[in-house]
């Protein structure tokens, strides 16, 4: 195991993430985050926490759980995926929207958290916020705002570790043999040896 961001590295990359956002944003009565369960959450509750102390205005927060929208479902775990609870408390009618997640892999996850938001309203625009892309895409997805490009190998797992989840903030990088058999990727990849992160 290696770290790649100790808790301090990690924090000053949710400042400049918060930043860029606020930089792209026009309007802060439609911006909005919304985070891609499990680790996305934490990580839009930091960042609207981040713009309220650096704006005066806290973006309205959403959690979204994508497992049913999922392409590969029958391959990470179908019937045995755990469901979540979907939290969003506003239209996204005509809002900015910023999803956020922990790591951008495959892009599967994220094409499933675009099908599923538009049953909240049409957003003005979406744009998408992680805090690491470790390459690897099969999906033509691109983030909009990036912690930490990573170069890794298909067999290394790389996790996001929270203080709201994990009791410190870190991002590591670790072998990971065998992983995909057991756990439902981060980023709901259906190649079996490139997990990102644990239920």
């Amino acid at each position: 195991m290696r770290e790649e961001l100790d808790s301090g590295q990690l924090r000053r990359t949710l400042k400049r993430l918060a930043h860029e956002i606020i930089e792209q944003s026009g309007d802060f009565g439609q911006l909005a985050l919304v985070g891609i369960r499990t680790r996305g959450v934490p990580l839009a509750e930091r960042l609207s926490g981040i713009i309220e102390s650096l704006e005066g205005t806290r973006p309205p927060v959403g959690a979204l759980d994508v497992t049913l929208f999922r392409d590969d479902l029958d391959r990470a775990g179908g019937a045995r995926a755990r469901l979540r609870k979907t939290d969003l408390p506003f239209s996204c009618a005509d809002k900015d929207i910023v999803l956020v997640d922990d790591v951008l892999f495959t892009g599967r996850t994220v094409r499933a958290a675009l099908a599923m938001l538009v049953n909240f309203g049409r957003p003005a625009r979406v744009l998408l916020a992680v805090a690491v892309d470790r390459g690897g895409r099969e999906l033509p997805v691109r983030a909009d705002f990036v912690g930490r490009n990573l170069d890794v190998l298909p067999d290394e797992e790389v996790q996001v570790l929270l203080e709201e989840s994990d009791g410190r903030d870190a991002i590591i990088v670790r072998d990971s043999p065998g992983f995909a058999k057991k756990h439902i990727p981060q980023d709901h990849s259906p190649h079996p040896s490139a997990p990102e992160d644990s239920p």
